[in-house]
């Protein structure tokens, strides 16, 4: 028998299977084993939306693979998809970890928030276990120097210096008409770490930050939010929050005839989300968002969109993030040509990745973060969401500002 069969392969596999691990064209791709994949998003609670679509991108990247040989160093071996609900909780996150692990599950993909991503991601370091973070931007995910823990997306860090150089070429390219901001934030780990980012170096660029409003999630009424924002007069506001919140605030701005040179969002719920655009087209018209979100110009994502919508779901950017994180990791397991959690986790490590639908270039992880990973800028136009910056990857110019 091979050198390279490991006992560790015996024991994931057992016979069969670790002699497919040895000898990957003995076996018919029918026999090879199954590999279990662990997806853990929010699919109840206040981020159950995010969750499914999150979800559904997994889902759709697992049969992509499977239909199209498996991992074919492991003779064709197949994706099995072990799904659990974070319930939009850590502490739940933490047990699903747990039971995740307890079913085989060699990595788990995904977490969405940055607190659940924080938590999960900590209780999967003391089994091993690969983690892939799909969207959770706190950068103390990967300050904390966890060997089994990896940011395929842009993080705070990342995605603040973009917006803030964005939002300055914006603003330069116009005669600079926006001078005071109102930062508005959820006050969770995401919004308030954010909003702390934004209200130390936007001033640096001489804009003016009138004031910083949290709200909770989940918030039913935001009318003393939008009302303080009305007696401040602001010129543009940055709102960092989730789906629901934002579109109450910016309906209930609406509402109130609360004019604003512009809306530009950082890492924004509802922005870059097509059901919002659907549900409310006045209220999304000309929002811009510095946000994930995937190539325009890339055929595989063009084709991922259009299976999207042939489902009748909404596009949504977590949808390609976790699509592409699932291909990352089918694609360390195929270099690893192994389901030890030591060998995927060096595999991440050395990846060089690019067949995704992000505007990344090829994927390079150091301690932890893709380095290769950046956010864009996007604008709703004419009920559709375009992307404005990079140029490279535009397929729109900014309509900016948006009232006079």
């Amino acid at each position: 028998m091979s050198s390279s069969l490991k006992r560790r392969d015996f024991m994931k596999f057992g016979v069969a299977g670790a002699v497919a691990t040895a000898f990957p064209n003995i076996l018919k791709a029918a026999d090879a084993p199954t590999i279990k994949i662990g997806i853990l998003q929010p699919v109840s609670g206040p981020l159950a939306m995010d969750g499914e679509y999150g979800r559904l991108g997994a889902e759709l990247a697992i049969k992509n693979i499977n239909e199209n040989g498996g991992i074919k160093s492991l003779g064709g071996a197949k994706l099995e998809m072990v799904f659990a609900d974070a319930r939009s909780t850590p502490e739940v996150a933490v047990q699903e970890v747990e039971v995740l692990k307890s079913k085989g599950v060699v990595a788990i993909v995904g977490g969405f928030s940055s607190a659940i991503c924080l938590a999960a991601s900590q209780a999967a370091y003391r089994h091993n276990l690969p983690y892939l973070v799909d969207v959770g931007v706190t950068d103390q995910i990967i300050e904390r120097g966890l060997s089994n823990t990896f940011r395929f997306s842009p993080g705070f860090s990342i995605v603040t210096k973009s917006a803030i150089d964005k939002l300055v070429e914006l603003n330069n390219g116009i005669g600079n008409p926006v001078k005071k901001i109102v930062l508005v934030h959820e006050d969770g780990l995401f919004g308030s770490g954010m909003a702390k980012l934004m209200a130390e170096e936007l001033p640096k660029h001489n804009f003016e930050i009138l004031d910083s409003i949290s709200h909770p999630t989940p918030a039913r009424d935001i009318s003393n939010v939008a009302l303080r924002i009305r007696s401040l007069r602001p010129d543009l506001i940055i709102p960092s929050s989730y789906y629901a919140e934002t579109v109450l605030l910016l309906r209930t701005l609406a509402q109130q005839r609360v004019k604003l040179k512009g809306i530009y969002s950082v890492l924004n719920g509802a922005a870059s989300n097509m059901r919002f655009v659907r549900e409310f087209p006045a209220a999304a018209e000309f929002i811009m968002d510095c946000n994930h979100w995937d190539d325009p110009h890339k055929a595989r994502a063009a084709e991922l969109r259009a299976q999207v919508r042939s489902m009748n779901k909404e596009w949504m950017y977590n949808v390609p993030l976790n699509y592409s994180s699932v291909l990352l990791l089918a694609d360390a397991i195929e270099n690893a040509a192994s389901v030890d959690s030591d060998e995927i986790i060096e595999s991440l490590k050395n990846s060089t990745f690019e067949d995704h639908v992000m505007p990344y270039g090829p994927t390079q992880f150091v301690n932890g973060q893709n380095m290769g990973a950046q956010p864009v800028v996007t604008q709703v136009q004419d009920a559709e969401v375009k992307v404005i910056s990079p140029e490279q990857f535009a397929n729109a110019k900014a309509v900016f500002p948006i009232n006079g």
